[in-house]
């Protein structure tokens, strides 16, 4: 009886260190998977800022407006002042800045001489055009899109900009008068 008592507390304490291995090694893994995947994040952040933007223009339902290398429209953002932004926080996940790590390259049409860039407030260079930050719009998925186009967010309206820098402004209809509400995600 004796014996078997001792050859169940053996069991148990086999089962216990089977089931503490099993878990430091679960951990373990979770661990190794979660600082790869860190890196891995790390370096396509890295990536996306480490090069040079290129701004082109592209033909849209609001005319020749400018684009990123990914043919999105970009927006000024009416509240910005002397080329600095007026967009960080929240404000940026929905409207992110077009980065640059050195000179943004124009392509065919858009005036190099309007080219430059702004510092934020976390160290990255945002491009500028004619001195106005430059976005993207976060529910503008295809190119060509201009869902942002006139939107009122986070205190001020968001235009497309033109191959001169201004704002492109919807022309309204002749002759006729009506009145549009935009409901956005945005405080």
């Amino acid at each position: 009886m004796e014996e078997m008592r001792q050859r169940r507390g053996v069991e148990v304490d086999v089962v216990s260190r089977e089931v503490l291995t099993r878990r430091v090694v679960l951990l373990t893994l979770t661990a190794v998977l979660g600082v790869i995947g860190l890196l891995v994040a790390g370096s396509v952040a890295r990536s996306a800022t480490q090069t040079n933007a290129t701004v082109s223009l592209r033909g849209t339902t609001l005319g020749l407006i400018l684009v990123n290398s990914r043919g999105h429209t970009l927006y000024l953002f009416a509240k910005d002042r002397n080329g600095r932004t007026a967009c960080s926080g929240t404000c940026a996940r929905f409207w992110p800045p077009l980065l640059s790590q050195g000179k943004p390259t124009g392509g065919s049409g858009v005036k190099s001489s309007l080219l430059g860039t702004t510092k934020r407030s976390n160290g990255s260079l945002q491009v500028t055009y004619d001195k106005h930050p430059l976005y993207a719009y976060v529910l503008d998925k295809r190119a060509g899109q201009t869902k942002g186009e006139e939107i009122s967010a986070f205190g001020a309206r968001w235009y497309a900009v033109s191959a001169t820098g201004r704002a492109v402004v919807k022309a309204s209809p002749r002759g006729t008068s009506t009145t549009t509400t935009t409901t956005t995600p945005y405080p």
